[in-house]
């Protein structure tokens, strides 16, 4: 679908309205009345069914630009008659809104660009601020812009702005609190203490590396090394992904957790060139903004990728909104797609113990996929034993363990099983569990209905982190970070911040390991055991950064002292993977070597007799150079 745009700035148009008897108030009045009835439509509308929804979000977007050229227009006319300035500013923060939302249907980077612009208009023009101090109304109007704007900065990772609308936002509520003394601030006080706990949590690293993928410093994805057509047939792309965690006080700002932010962006492009620009915005004192800005949507977009896998990210959902999202997304999912189903939950039902034996129970039988499945990755010899799928769908019957999604005490009402996964297997699935109670979600490895689904458990025993304040300032799931900012976890398992250290320090350790990745990426690619349901999506650069960074956990965690050889502390993947990238290869123990030596961490680590580090191997390492 080819995106609306509205400038902010004055737009010149030829309006008949202005000839007929009508008075222009009249017409504006009525341009209003219609937009926020389909304002109030679409916002209610659920992320998914995207592609349904496309044409309603166009005809939405032309009654606004309708309705914000006429304004444009007949200004003088309209503010004669009575129009006040937060009213402009209104239309703009609906449209604001209207970009986001539909930038969280699609995931399109210029839909959230679009949205910054009018925010960043708002503020600097201060269309809420006269009366802002002498009408309740008025000051919870520029609080909610406030709010919607941290948001969109906080995903667009324009951090330096995010601060400034923290301090401004701080100030405005206890200037509210103050002025209007009759009113209870409360929710806006919690709206404040939940971003600064969020920033504070999510600012160890900042500004070392983007989070999204990024071309210049990532594996460009013509440069993959692409798998033998002997071991697969078909490449998949990552074409969408639900996203979706719930933990017992956990880091978040509005609906948006921190382990769900970190995989929103590590699922999109980086922004051409974004991440190296400096903040133009500047907020003077009491939070007022300075003279000028930016021009966020310059080379938003490069023309030469392909867009960013769409993402629905689920707060805290039912069983039945999890289901009826899936269902729909499964529906919708291109012949050559993959959906990611990324969930960190606390694991609640069956004990490890039980789930262990439900395993070993089901795994004396051979259990592969549907004997009618049509995929390209099951091949001949994976013939289906009746009774083998019977005892492993009798497991997953009997077995109770879950992903607790909610408050305790509803029954399954707010859990997620395996069986609720497993029919939807039908279509390529690339599942993430990220939980206590993975063991259970084992078993859907052999369950499937007719594609093999790939999977990556977390360890199911939390992770000792050596950070002194992380068990009081939790900087989300270990796992997780491992996943996305698989460095930054590195040295928070080690109690390392990123302030520790010089930036030429760190920039060695992140090309040491971006290059091993490379390695282990064109390891994987030349086996010729390599199981087709990994080998179909290496060709993917999101799938494939995720399955690398996977391996380095699952080799740290391996050769670090308090979790090494427990079984509780070892991430795991299903299908397997080949022998040459098993935890203790060589080429493990030798990045984790050169990593520890580089922070002054090799104690900590425990290694196979005679492994050393490579000479001088990465001291004049040119990353352009390398590829995989």
């Amino acid at each position: 679908m080819s995106q609306p745009n509205m400038n902010i700035n004055n737009i010149h148009n030829n309006n008949n309205s202005n000839s007929s008897n009508i008075p222009v108030s009249e017409v504006y009045w009525s341009l209003v009345e219609k937009a926020d009835k389909k304002f109030s439509k679409i916002r209610d509308l659920p992320s998914y069914e995207r592609n349904r929804y496309d044409t309603y979000f166009c005809k939405v977007f032309k009654v606004y630009t309708q309705l914000w050229k006429f304004q444009q227009e007949n200004r003088e006319k309209l503010v004669e008659a009575g129009l006040k300035r937060w009213e402009i500013g209104e239309i703009a923060s609906r449209i604001a809104q209207l970009y986001y939302g539909q930038y969280m249907r699609t995931s399109d980077m210029s839909y959230l660009s679009e949205s910054y612009i009018f925010y960043e208009a708002i503020l600097t023009r201060e269309y809420f601020r006269d009366g802002l101090y002498q009408h309740l109304n008025l000051a919870n109007k520029q609080l909610r812009f406030l709010a919607r704007f941290l948001m969109v900065c906080l995903v667009l990772n324009r951090r330096e702005v995010v601060h400034q609308l923290v301090n401004q936002l701080k100030l405005l509520v206890d200037e509210c609190k103050r002025t209007f003394q009759e009113t209870d601030f409360k929710e806006w006080k919690l709206v404040v203490q939940e971003i600064v706990r969020f920033l504070k949590a999510d600012m160890a690293f900042m500004n070392i590396r983007p989070s999204r993928y990024s071309p210049v410093l990532d594996t460009h994805p013509d440069a993959l090394v692409q798998v033998s057509t002997s071991v697969t047939k078909r490449n998949l792309r990552l074409r969408d992904a639900i996203l979706s965690s719930y933990h017992q006080n956990e880091v978040k700002f509005s609906e948006l957790t921190l382990d769900a932010f970190r995989m929103l962006q590590c699922l999109e492009w980086e922004p051409s060139g974004s991440f190296y620009q400096s903040s133009n915005v500047k907020i003077g004192q009491n939070g007022g903004p300075g003279p000028s800005r930016i021009n966020y949507s310059q080379d938003i977009a490069d023309p030469t990728l392909p867009p960013n896998p769409r993402k629905t990210i689920l707060y805290r959902p039912s069983v039945t909104q999890f289901i009826a999202v899936l269902a729909t997304i499964c529906d919708e999912l291109p012949p050559d797609g993959v959906l990611l189903i990324y969930l960190s939950a606390t694991g609640a039902g069956t004990s490890t113990d039980t789930a262990d034996n439900i395993i070993r129970s089901s795994q004396t039988h051979t259990i592969h996929s549907d004997a009618s499945s049509t995929s390209p990755s099951s091949s001949p010899s994976n013939s289906l034993n009746p009774s083998s799928r019977q005892s492993k769908e009798d497991c997953i019957g009997y077995n109770t363990s879950c992903l607790q999604f909610g408050t305790r005490g509803n029954g399954g009402l707010n859990c997620v099983y395996p069986s609720d996964i497993i029919p939807f297997t039908r279509r390529p699935l690339f599942i993430i569990i990220d939980s206590d109670g993975n063991e259970a979600f084992k078993l859907i490895n052999g369950a499937e209905k007719g594609e093999r689904a790939a999977l990556l458990l977390s360890p199911s025993s939390s992770i000792p982190i050596a950070a002194a304040d992380f068990s009081r300032n939790p900087s989300g799931s270990p796992f997780t970070i491992f996943l996305t900012a698989p460095l930054q976890a590195f040295c928070l398992l080690l109690g390392f911040s990123g302030s520790e250290f010089e930036a030429d320090t760190y920039t060695k350790a992140e090309k040491l390991v971006f290059s091993s990745m490379n390695e282990w990426g064109l390891t994987l690619a030349t086996s010729d055991n390599l199981d087709p349901v990994w080998a179909q999506i290496l060709c993917d650069p999101f799938l494939r950064r995720l399955l690398l960074r996977f391996l380095f956990c699952r080799a740290v965690l391996k050769l670090y002292g308090p979790t090494s050889d427990k079984k509780e502390f070892q991430p795991e993947c299903m299908p397997l993977l080949p022998v040459t990238v098993l935890p203790t290869a060589i080429i493990f123990q030798t990045l984790v070597l050169e990593l520890a030596t580089i922070f002054g961490a090799t104690d900590r680590f425990i290694f196979s007799e005679g492994i050393m580090p490579p000479e001088n191997r990465h001291d004049d390492m040119d990353v352009s150079s390398l590829s995989s």
